[in-house]
């Protein structure tokens, strides 16, 4: 059973099943195959930040 990530070869090919039978915490892709971890999400603060520049642009292009 695989519990750790450091447990798979990053250069190998996976299957969905494979990915299913994983069992640890770690955020992972599988695309085509190949696993990619996930990066965290964006904090609050930085989709407030990102939220309100994309208001003022938006209003700046509209028009």
């Amino acid at each position: 059973m695989i519990t750790n990530i450091n447990q798979l070869d990053l250069d190998k090919k996976y299957s969905y099943a494979d990915y299913l039978s994983w069992m640890f915490q770690e955020k992972l892709e599988l695309i085509k195959g190949k696993i990619f971890k996930m990066s965290p999400a964006p904090s609050r603060y930085h989709q407030q930040v990102s939220s309100n520049l994309h208001g003022i642009m938006w209003n700046t292009f509209k028009k």
